[in-house]
């Protein structure tokens, strides 16, 4: 195991690099959006292994193009 299982909201945080806030995660909790998370009693904790599926889940795949077919579709526009 390589690091801790669960973060709480300052380590969660940090691992996005504080563009995520501690008042939106919050707001995310009442919403009942972003990362799932445990409450136990009054700690609120993140499963690494949950922010990591939310990692995947917003990822946004960028469509890969050839120079080749880049080529043919303008030329194919500028013949239209």
């Amino acid at each position: 195991m390589s690091g801790p299982a669960y973060l709480t909201c300052e380590e969660v945080v940090e691992r996005y690099r504080n563009k995520v806030s501690d008042g939106t995660l919050r707001n995310w909790r009442c919403k009942r959006i972003g990362p799932s998370y445990i409450k136990i009693g009054k700690a609120i904790l993140y499963p690494t292994d949950e922010l990591d599926r939310w990692d995947r889940s917003n990822l946004t795949a960028c469509r890969r193009i050839s120079f080749a077919s880049a080529a043919a579709d303008q030329s194919e526009a500028e013949t239209n």
